[in-house]
């Protein structure tokens, strides 16, 4: 692994961590503070995870692009603005991070590091939430780095927050996220057994993005692992 990956696979690790921390954290906090009212913890969890992450693409974006999402990264790849080498590293820190960010979460508020969840997530709608979720959030990347490039962390942090609240699954639309997420039986938790559809969707979401973006605005650049 070249130097250079090497940061890039550091930057992800610590950046889905935080922001992993950050999910599972303000869900657990907003649950705890919102005496049962599922819409101030939902409000409190949206509004901690969009701003979080605009501040963590705003922090590791000039270092890796501040993927922290596998669906991000295999768009990219196939995109041929990473190579598939680089982002087969990328992968694996967004998953190790994942894991310790929800581990974090888990401990700072006095819980096990992992503890299966049981929150059940599945049916059409969840899983076409899933869908439009992840579909929508590819493009508001994709479109935002291409044509409005210092505005894309807010861009997609305003995303997020909003989709929390227009889907029925309160949009996971990361791979990573939905995995770690199935390991910690609180506000934001997934059982695991629903955790391979919404991975699926969320993969068919981000290539139905890729192709309309490879469409409207071709962009043949290739990031190398020497860069």
């Amino acid at each position: 692994m070249t130097d250079s990956l090497s940061r890039r696979v550091v930057a992800e690790a610590i950046g889905t961590a935080f922001l992993l921390a950050t999910v599972v954290g303000s869900g657990i906090m907003g649950e705890r503070l919102a005496a049962g009212n599922v819409a101030i913890t939902l409000l409190a969890n949206s509004i901690a995870t969009g701003t979080a992450l605009a501040a963590l693409i705003l922090t590791f974006g000039p270092i890796s692009g501040a993927h922290f999402n596998p669906a991000v990264t295999i768009s990219c790849a196939a995109q041929r603005e990473l190579t598939w080498t680089d982002a087969t590293g990328y992968v694996v820190a967004q998953i190790g991070g994942a894991l310790a960010g929800v581990a974090a979460a888990n401990l700072m508020f006095g819980d096990p590091p992992f503890f299966v969840s049981r929150h059940a997530r599945n049916g059409g709608a969840q899983l076409f939430s899933e869908f439009v979720a992840t579909f929508g959030l590819l493009l508001v990347i994709g479109f935002g780095a291409r044509l409005q490039p210092p505005f894309v962390a807010f861009a997609a942090g305003a995303y997020i927050t909003a989709a929390y609240w227009f889907t029925a699954s309160t949009s996971f639309a990361n791979p990573a996220v939905t995995l770690a997420r199935s390991l910690s039986d609180t506000f934001t938790g997934i059982r695991f057994v629903d955790v391979p559809a919404f991975v699926l969707v969320q993969l068919l979401g981000a290539a139905a993005a890729t192709l309309l973006l490879r469409w409207l605005i071709p962009r043949p650049t290739l990031r190398s692992s020497d860069g």
